[in-house]
């Protein structure tokens, strides 16, 4: 059955943006449309921050399954009588705003309809591992002869390049790879020593936020060329980007950095400390926060020598630390935040995750979003998810800010729409897509 490519161009519907700062205005990017064949973080971390300033993302998903993360559990969300259902919060985390499409692209019809929708696409991000959609005709090469505008990011472990380039690869595995598990965690000797991964995928959510960078950037380039471009991101290239400082001093001075714990290897101090109920963070970035915690704190050890600079203060760290650790546990935590808040000396509480969301700083910046999937309607027929909460974007633009248009959808839940919006498929030919199990 050969199928109907449209040519229009739809303005972006906005459903639940009513309750949303900045409803009714366009987002940035709200003239674009993204083909998100990606799943579990990395790719769909970037089509959410594309979804949020505004794309329309149709993300395509396998029928029945979908997303690996939609399994990914537990936790999982809660059913009508609050037991666990089958479905899980890991998906909520990055497909915010985004349209769910079911489409097998293992069949011939499945893999027109892809094709179809990417010819009338600015963006298309794919994860699989490379050359794995070349069979399917989904390949840079074979959409962008159909379709020479556009700008087509793949997220792979290792690039498309390099004796590691057919491998998988996972935020956890490059973690280990990349050195950033040897910086992480406790010293060696020390009680729980060892290397550590990070406690949530970094190198996943770094690579979103550089691949979101890189599709604004190759959009930019197609402002004076016309052309689209492929985009290679791999998670071992962000991984050792990330470094960012420990790299910098292999490289030019040869320093091999070990792990230490929550303690920085050149400035102290800056670190946790022991108080009277719990544990504080001071981040004490600079000579003049500390002395001015000196004064706050009544001790004199801006005055002494050894610790009146920075690099006099990391070189006689094994003296003054315990020095503070003494003093810190004289008072309790809050009672510390309070002396030094209106110091300018960096200092706070050691939050669990759920202190943090009640933050009041956390609640004024509004960074928790609640949404429907199927706003002003009643769910359909067992679908045990309709209340969605999740973390809101931290990108804040005055003129075109975020907006939210869709909860994280549920399996398919656009499909209909936006075959028939994109495509112009009518029932009739939607009914026999699904006979043959194409959707």
């Amino acid at each position: 059955m050969r199928l109907p490519l449209g040519n229009h161009r739809l303005s972006m519907t906005t459903p639940d943006s009513s309750s949303s700062p900045g409803a009714g205005r366009a987002g940035a990017l709200g003239h674009l449309r993204v083909l998100d064949l990606s799943r579990v973080l990395a790719g769909p971390w970037c089509t959410q921050n594309l979804a949020d300033m505004g794309a329309d993302v149709i993300k395509i998903e396998k029928p029945g399954d979908g997303d690996d993360t939609r399994h990914w559990g537990p936790p999982f969300f809660p059913d009508a009588d609050g037991q666990p259902s089958e479905h899980a919060c890991y998906f909520a985390a990055c497909n915010r705003n985004k349209r769910s499409v079911t489409v097998d692209m293992a069949t011939p019809e499945g893999q027109r309809l892809i094709r179809e929708l990417a010819q009338q696409s600015d963006v298309v991000v794919e994860n699989f591992k490379t050359g794995g959609l070349k069979r399917y005709g989904l390949d840079y090469e074979s959409l962008s002869a159909l379709n020479p505008r556009l700008i087509y990011c793949s997220v792979t472990g290792f690039g498309h390049t390099g004796p590691y380039a057919p491998r998988a690869g996972y935020d956890l595995l490059i973690q280990a790879m990349s050195g950033l598990m040897s910086i992480t965690g406790h010293a060696d000797g020390e009680p729980g020593g060892g290397p550590m991964r990070v406690g949530v995928a970094v190198i996943d959510l770094f690579t979103g936020m550089y691949a979101t960078t890189a599709i604004l950037g190759a959009l930019e380039a197609r402002h004076r060329t016309g052309r689209g471009q492929h985009i290679d991101m791999a998670l071992l290239d962000v991984a050792m980007a990330v470094l960012a400082n420990q790299g910098a001093g292999f490289l030019n001075a040869g320093n091999i950095p070990k792990r230490q714990g929550n303690t920085h290897p050149s400035v102290v101090p800056y670190q946790d400390f022991p108080t009277q109920d719990g544990n504080m963070l001071l981040a004490i970035g600079n000579d003049g926060q500390f002395a001015r915690f000196c004064e706050a704190a009544g001790t004199d050890w801006a005055g002494d020598e050894r610790f009146a600079t920075n690099a006099g203060r990391v070189t006689h760290r094994e003296t003054l630390i315990p020095l503070m650790a003494a003093l810190t546990r004289t008072r309790p935590t809050a009672a510390w935040i309070a002396l030094l808040e209106d110091k300018a000396v960096p200092c706070g509480p050691i939050n669990h995750v759920g202190q943090a969301f009640d933050d009041a700083q956390v609640r004024a910046r509004g960074l928790r979003v609640e949404q429907q999937r199927y706003p002003g309607a009643q769910p359909p027929a067992g679908e045990v998810v309709n209340r969605v909460v999740t973390t809101a974007s931290p990108l804040r633009l005055s003129d075109t800010p975020v907006t939210l248009r869709y909860a994280p959808p549920a399996l398919g839940q656009h499909t209909d729409e936006v075959l028939r919006e994109r495509l112009g498929l009518d029932a009739a030919q939607l009914q026999a897509l699904r006979a043959q199990r194409v959707l």
